[in-house]
């Protein structure tokens, strides 16, 4: 329905009903279409239209709430006039002028429509030259904003406004009419309706039209520099297609040059047969495609990489053993076992001209010489060196590749080091195999299975190559720190050659032979700079490190050097500088490591073992067991592994086993609780070869009889005390020595790992070989236990360890 206009000059009441807004603000002077369909809001209307036709339009802080309530409303709203009213489908269509600002002082009804007590804000504003430089610059700014064409702010119905806009001189009315034609931000249009002063709502619209002209300037330069950009591509491509139709007129297109380059290195790369036939396949897809389609550009990749990998052997085996032998040397300290193997597997190798054997592991510690020596073997053999690390890989498309359907496919690790090293036939190195994860993207030691195994690696399948690859000329090694965490199916292809830790020894002729040189030389420096004495790097060794291999002592000696190159480059001009023993401490600080020595009295429930960690090799544990007034519970602390701990458990089944035999009464354990303790608790251990140790230790703490402090011992013990085999028997009996220790006690299947042991150690200990636990405790005891004969159990406090 519709009304014709007001005649009389409208008044307002003290009470007026309230229509609520959502996202829009309405100004005094302009005429604004709105959609009402909230049962409040309409109440408001129908009683506005039945009375005077007059309503205030508040607007919501949160358009997202559906049914506000007085503190979800601004106090500041306008008082409009009803001009039209359609009722359409429930909703109300309406027009409404508005009039003037109110203040809503406050609400004196909500149900069922909002009614409120108001005050009218009255329009002023003083004449200036503020007000008028304002009104003009606000002016000029609007014509900007509607030259760049306004945006999606600019409502396209308000442009008819514009010339009484550009004509009006009331500022208020300048304000209202632009902050009605243009869209800001609700919150800054409501901020506009509330302000009072006619300049503070003029420099307000006047910052947020500046704000849009920069919007719609940065907007306007992006869009011509897009259109310049689509422009010159489309013109290239009209001029492209003109030089191509000349070039295919005159003979000399381009993509037939690019095929007929393709075609002369697919006759250059001595393919194999299939290979050929493949290659010439997708050679002729790609002389049918437009240079324009997707795939093109794939199918170019692939043919590079078929066309760059080495498919045939440029030259024939050359291999002097004698020559490879003194590059080992050369290269590598000790390692004598390591060598031999090596030499043997070359050996086979060159009389058999192919490499059909098991792939070699080197399995040991870290810093021993795995990697390295792979290296001289390819300059033994005058083959290029690849190395792989395998360490977390976990998706099997590293090594075999992506198959050519994924964008940015490309070959496995395998391939790509083959195409790097321009050479089928190089030494490759797969580092850290026992490092390799496996997911839900599948199994990386399962895809290896096909490189490593002789019978198949003739025909290597990678998923990008879509054809056959011959690796049978690939002399693959591969590094390990444990075996343990390889699968069993891969470890069967493998031949372990397991690298000890290196000798005190052995390091010290390391670093005088290798290391000091290395660093000397990439310092800057020459061996006149400085003189390493020989107690000086045994001192480093013992003091500074503690490891198995090398790199922790290059480190030390590394940090000596610098110190002394800073005074040398600061004019210290000195050759020959002496490193001494002494002198070790000024430059690396207090020792790091002391010394494991052997205990220094013989005591009661302390056993000396031997250990070998995964990166320090041999090591001495000490074995604490102490007893206690409880009900046989036993404790086991000190950071013990699985292994360690059952072999604690065994050996307390032992000693209540044979309590007779150890002369212990015969419900003895019912009485007492029992803690096994192994020190330096941050340090993890594990593994079986403590077994005997432990029972040594739970033997002499149950009846009284101290261990001797000059032996120490390893192997592994069942429940019915036999003593088993262990491993790194060289390493643990070096630790033996160096803690001082006499007397070793190993097991008998052991004897034979002697001849790994050097010279001067064998010297120096006395070995005593075992089978069962009554031939450990009487080496190990200062007296053997004396059977049947029923003691009461000492619980005397144990002495403090040395």
């Amino acid at each position: 329905m519709a009304l014709d206009p007001i005649s009389q000059p409208i008044k307002l009441s003290r009470t007026l009903p309230v229509g609520l807004l959502r996202g829009t603000v309405i100004f005094p002077g302009n005429t604004v279409p709105i959609a009402s369909g909230r049962p409040r809001s309409k109440a408001a209307l129908d009683v506005a239209w039945a009375t005077n036709r007059l309503i205030v339009f508040v607007t919501q802080k949160n358009e997202r709430i559906e049914d506000p309530s007085e503190r979800d409303l601004y106090q500041v709203g306008t008082v409009c006039l009803i001009k039209r009213i359609l009722k359409v489908d429930g909703e109300y269509q309406i027009h409404v002028e508005g009039l003037v600002r109110v203040f809503i002082k406050e609400f004196t009804q909500a149900e069922p429509y909002f009614e409120a007590e108001i005050e009218e804000i009255p329009e002023l504003f003083e004449k200036n030259e503020e007000t008028e430089a304002l009104s003009r610059t606000v002016k000029d700014q609007i014509r900007r904003f509607m030259e760049l064409g306004g945006g999606p702010l600019l409502d396209p119905a308000s442009l008819s406004n514009w010339p009484f806009i550009s004509q009006n001189d009331d500022p208020n009315m300048l304000v209202n009419s632009i902050c009605q034609m243009i869209d800001f931000k609700t919150i800054d249009k409501q901020q506009i309706l509330e302000m009072i002063s006619a300049v503070d709502r003029l420099r307000r619209v006047s910052e947020l039209l500046a704000k849009e002209i920069r919007i719609n300037e940065i907007s306007q330069k992006i869009s011509s520099h897009t259109q310049e950009r689509v422009s010159r591509m489309t013109k290239e491509a009209i001029l492209r297609e003109q030089m191509r139709s000349i070039e295919e007129e005159l003979g000399e297109s381009g993509e037939n040059q690019e095929v007929r380059e393709f075609e002369l290195k697919i006759r250059k790369a001595n393919m194999p047969k299939e290979v050929k036939v493949k290659a010439s396949k997708e050679l002729s897809r790609l002389s049918k495609m437009s240079s324009y389609n997707p795939e093109a550009g794939y199918i170019r990749n692939y043919l590079e990489w078929l066309t760059d990998l080495p498919w045939k052997m440029n030259k024939k085996l050359n291999l002097d053993m004698g020559k490879a032998e003194q590059i080992l040397d050369e290269d590598h300290y000790g390692l004598k076992k390591v060598k031999e193997r090596v030499l043997e597997y070359l050996a086979v190798y060159k009389l058999a001209g192919k490499l059909n054997g098991p792939i070699l592991c080197f399995v040991g510690p870290p810093g021993t010489g795995k990697t390295s020596i792979g290296k001289s073997i390819a300059r033994a053999l005058g083959r290029k060196f690849v190395k792989v690390s395998l360490g977390g890989i976990r998706d099997e498309a590293e090594v075999r590749g992506h198959r050519r359907t994924y964008v940015g496919a490309m070959p496995g690790r395998i391939i790509q080091s083959i195409k790097q090293a321009g050479s089928p036939n190089p030494v490759f190195m797969l580092d850290e195999i026992d490092k390799i994860g496996a997911d839900y993207r599948g199994d990386p030691s399962a895809a290896l299975l096909e490189a490593l195994d002789p019978e198949q690696n003739h025909a290597f399948s990678d998923h990008y190559l879509e054809v056959p690859y011959d690796l049978s000329n690939v002399m693959f090694i591969t590094t390990a720190n444990m075996l343990d965490t390889i699968p069993p199916a891969l470890r069967d292809r493998l031949e372990v050659i397991p690298y000890p830790g290196y000798t005190h020894e052995e390091k010290f002729h390391i670093a005088k032979k290798f290391l000091i040189p290395k660093i000397l030389e990439s310092h800057g420096l020459k061996m006149a700079h400085i003189d390493f004495e020989d107690p000086a790097i045994y001192q480093i060794i013992e003091g500074y490190t503690r490891e198995a291999g090398v790199r922790g002592l290059e480190r030390e000696l590394s940090a000596i050097v610098r110190k002394i190159a800073r005074k040398i480059a600061e004019g210290e001009k000195q050759k020959n500088i002496k490193v001494t023993a002494d002198e070790v401490k000024k430059f690396l600080g207090p020792v790091k490591f002391m010394p494991q020595l052997a205990e220094i009295e013989d005591m009661v429930g302390a056993s000396t073992g031997l250990a070998v960690m995964e990166s320090i090799g041999g090591d001495v544990l000490f074995i604490e067991v102490t007893l206690m007034p409880g009900k046989g519970q036993i404790q086991i602390t000190g950071h013990l592994g699985d292994v360690m701990k059952e072999s604690a458990h065994a050996a307390m089944s032992y000693v209540r086993t044979n309590w007779a035999i150890l002369g212990l009464p015969e419900r003895f354990f019912h009485k007492f609780d029992i803690h096994v303790h192994v020190p330096e608790g941050a340090v993890p251990k594990d593994g079986p070869s403590a077994g005997i140790a432990l029972t040594t230790a739970i033997v002499s703490a149950f009846t009284g009889i101290p261990v001797r402090k000059d032996v120490a011992m390893t192997g592994e013990v069942t429940l019915r005390g036999r003593v088993l085999e262990i491993g790194g028997l060289k390493e643990k009996v070096l630790a033996a020595h160096r803690a001082g220790v006499k007397h070793v006690i190993a097991p008998e299947f052991n004897r034979k790992d002697l001849e790994d042991i050097p010279q001067y150690v064998l010297g120096d200990l006395e070995f005593h070989f075992v089978k069962h636990m009554d031939e450990v405790l009487k080496v190990a005891l200062v007296h053997p236990p004396q059977p049947g004969k029923i003691r009461r159990i000492p619980l005397t406090p144990m002495p403090a360890l040395a």
